[in-house]
């Protein structure tokens, strides 16, 4: 596995310009089992990051429908999606590669063969490695809500991204994103609806309630006990 999860961007002349990212690079420790998982199960299930788009029915190795989760974390809901659904790929990106081990882990562990992962900038790969018009869904469950003002820019929900999103999306694909912090939520809500040629799945244009197709974690049910909220938004791309 590479280790170029940020790579810079460059102006005509060739110099680094600094990009505003929606996370910060946290790689930790890798235990001995996520670096075992590394070694051994990246070169089946790890995808490098191209700038060239990708054939996803050889990456797969079958025609059958693609959902892409940014930022899966250790992945085990990914994992558990992949494995009660084997009628579907699934691609995963996260940038920590503790948790990119922890997933493979939990992958091989469970034997699925219908999941890819990578290690990289998911913004990137979106405009570089996805084919237009070719996911059935884009997943972004809990990503970092940069609650601070001053950080809010950082919040990988912004009009050009969701547009971007669009682009990826088949025509009748949903965009599903979940958040634990409800001003996030209001700030997706607003930027989802100011976009034409997606559809609120909402009976009232709001939030929906968890489809089935997202697991229930153990940091949600937590939150649950505690009285904590969590909203979920499916917008499908219409046009």
């Amino acid at each position: 596995m590479k280790n170029d999860v940020i790579s810079p961007d460059f102006d005509e002349n060739g110099r680094a310009m600094r990009r505003i990212r929606s996370f910060v690079r946290r790689q930790g420790r890798l235990t001995k089992g996520q670096q075992l998982a590394l070694d051994n199960y990246w070169p089946v299930m790890g995808v490098e990051y191209q700038a060239d788009p990708v054939d996803l029915v050889g990456l797969f190795g079958r025609e059958a429908p693609v959902v892409l989760e940014i930022g899966f974390g250790m992945g085990a809901s990914l994992v558990t999606m992949a494995e009660k659904n084997p009628q579907q790929n699934f691609l995963g990106i996260e940038v920590h590669s503790p948790g990119v081990g922890a997933c493979l882990a939990t992958a091989h562990e469970a034997g699925v063969d219908n999941l890819r992962v990578m290690c990289h900038d998911a913004v990137e790969v979106l405009e570089h490695m996805i084919p237009d018009n070719s996911l059935r869904m884009v997943q972004l469950f809990f990503p970092d809500p940069w609650h601070k003002a001053r950080h809010n820019k950082r919040r990988i929900v912004q009009v050009p991204f969701a547009e971007l999103v669009m682009r990826k999306l088949k025509l009748g694909g949903t965009f599903h994103m979940a958040t634990d912090w409800e001003a996030y939520a209001e700030h997706m809500l607003e930027v989802m609806s100011s976009i034409e040629g997606y559809k609120n799945q909402s009976e009232d244009n709001s939030y929906v309630p968890r489809p089935e197709s997202r697991p229930l974690t153990k940091f949600e049910q937590r939150g649950q006990r505690l009285g904590h909220g969590v909203w979920d938004l499916m917008f499908e791309r219409v046009k």
